[in-house]
């Protein structure tokens, strides 16, 4: 993991999109790509079509898992044990890089002496896919010249999501698929400009481009450029903030262009976290129900009032041109932002375009240095780019990583922090689709996109709707420990036995009342795909 911090601790892909197309061998695994991706999933058809074998592992056989060569079902949050056995397979098969394990990688005994008890008949017993369908994908992918892993929030929504991508590195690194073409570890990004907002300092533990806040050098850099005295501490991320709101110890809270109260897990918490502020400020482009909340709302504008620019999922910055002017008394974000800092007294937030806050980006960002408007007006440009002249950077890791060899970690499985029991004796597990976007905050106010899909829905496998007297479009409770929901059943095979899939776009039978917030130790992300549930008719 260390190895690929740069790419894997940003989120970013350490490949470029155009790039799928030209591989050999894809390796989907927790991500709905036709539906959330369609784009990132059109060039992986075109590789298809020139004869690349597609792999989909994922617990939903979504449109994606239909069109691949090869598809297993796994059990919720059983990935680390699945890719284990995948890299026992490899390593005992003789089918691993040993030039590149040798040569740019450390901690290889470590992590065969590891993978050595998940065998394929093991990894059967805990994740249900059978034992030749992992022989069968383990040499699928290290057998292909260039072989790509894809993933997405089915991987990292997990108390287990560190581990999870980890051992992704993992399996790339031992087979060689990293730092060329048409490979690497792609992770596809949730939302447009996530990737621009994480490079641009807007997690807790960094400043832009990843410059870490603890580190006294880098922070002097930015002060000198801001003119302030600046925290060497690491702040709070967002399920950290709710529980300090919950327990009285956070008084006040800014909430841009997010919407916690749909969008979190055990929303019945998050509600009464924000209840309990002081001060609560939401800007956004719609009266979203966590803006209902807000003592002061600001209105934003859409991307199409604003002009700026946007870093997509593979590291590319692209210029967001306006087309009209911002309605009513809306402003662009950055501007209400530079308003405030004037009205606070915070002498260089005099900024006068958005041009002039990238320039200051610029200035203090070495992996945004060389990427100028004038640039990219001409010219597609990934980052890291640290010069004028420099050509930007299609794929991460090309001769060496960043901390010299690649660290290859020894990872165990272990289970979800929620089993099903006597009380709860079945899975969810959530997610998006096609028609409608995050918290329908958009998509939701759009008449032909809410006529598709106007109301929640739960996936129920056939032999348990048969087995409790489901029946098709029948309102149907589902509870957990947290709160219950009810809404409209879906007999599919999509899922499997035991589980049950629920979107998370509807505020009617929010599925985020039910999800667990238990956090991923390292990164804190909740375990939004999979807890305990109870299914009944009503």
């Amino acid at each position: 993991m260390a190895g690929l911090v740069a790419s894997f601790g940003s989120g970013a892909m350490t490949n470029s999109i155009d790039e799928f197309e030209d591989a050999d061998c894809i390796l989907i695994t927790g991500s709905n790509t036709t539906e959330n991706h369609p784009l990132i999933a059109n060039r992986i058809l075109r590789a298809q079509e020139k004869g690349a074998k597609v792999i989909v592992i994922d617990p939903r056989k979504t449109q994606i898992g239909d069109l691949a060569d090869i598809y297993a079902r796994q059990n919720l949050g059983s990935d680390v044990a699945w890719l284990n056995g995948l890299i026992n397979v490899i390593i005992s098969e003789g089918w691993y890089d040993k030039e590149f394990v040798s040569g740019r990688t450390e901690g290889f005994e470590e992590l065969k002496a590891k993978v050595a008890d998940y065998t394929p008949d093991k990894i059967e017993q805990i994740s249900g896919i059978p034992a030749a369908t992992i022989k069968q994908i383990a040499e699928a992918y290290a057998k292909a010249e260039n072989g790509s892993i894809v993933y997405c929030m089915g991987i990292t929504q997990h108390i287990s999501g560190t581990d999870n991508v980890m051992s992704l590195a993992n399996l790339a690194m031992v087979t060689g698929n990293v730092g060329k073409r048409s490979t690497g570890v792609n992770p596809l990004r949730g939302q447009n400009n996530v990737q621009g907002a994480c490079d641009l300092g807007a997690l807790p533990n960094v400043f832009t481009g990843y410059q870490a806040v603890i580190n006294d050098e880098l922070r002097a850099k930015f002060e000198k450029a801001w003119g302030v005295k600046l925290d060497g501490k690491v702040g709070q991320t967002i399920m950290e903030m709710m529980n300090n709101a919950h327990d009285g110890k956070l008084a006040g809270m800014y909430v841009m262009a997010e919407n916690p109260m749909l969008s979190d897990p055990d929303i019945n918490h998050v509600r009464e976290a924000l209840e309990n502020l002081d001060f609560l400020v939401v800007q956004d482009i719609f009266m979203t129900e966590t803006a209902q909340l807000a003592d002061v709302v600001l209105p934003g504008t859409t991307y199409a009032e604003k002009d700026g620019t946007i870093t997509n999922t593979d590291r590319t910055v692209q210029r967001c041109r306006k087309a009209i002017e911002p309605i009513g008394d809306s402003k662009p974000d950055w501007e209400i932002l530079a308003l405030l800092g004037q009205k606070m007294g915070i002498s260089n937030f005099d900024y006068n375009s958005p041009e002039d806050v990238y320039k200051e980006i610029m200035a203090v960002t070495p992996i945004y240095a060389g990427i100028s408007y004038e640039r990219i007006e001409n010219e597609t440009l990934h980052w890291p780019c640290p010069t004028a002249d420099h050509p930007g950077t299609l794929f991460l890791h090309s001769g060496t990583f960043s901390r010299g060899l690649g660290a290859l970690k020894s990872i165990d499985y272990r289970e979800p922090a929620e089993m099903p029991d006597n009380d709860y004796p079945m899975q969810l597990t959530t997610g998006r689709m096609m028609f409608h976007f995050h918290t329908g905050t958009m998509t939701r106010n759009s008449p032909a996109l809410h006529k598709e899909v106007k109301e929640s829905y739960v996936e129920v496998n056939p032999s348990d709707a048969k087995e409790q007297g489901i029946v098709e479009d029948e309102k149907i409770s589902i509870a957990s420990r947290r709160g219950q929901i009810e809404a409209k059943a879906r007999i599919t095979n999509k899922v499997g036995r035991g589980v049950v899939f629920i979107p998370f776009h509807f505020v009617e039978g929010a599925a985020n009342v039910l999800t667990n917030p238990a956090l991923d130790p390292v990164a804190k992300i909740p375990e939004y795909k999979v807890c305990a549930v109870k299914v009944e008719k009503i």
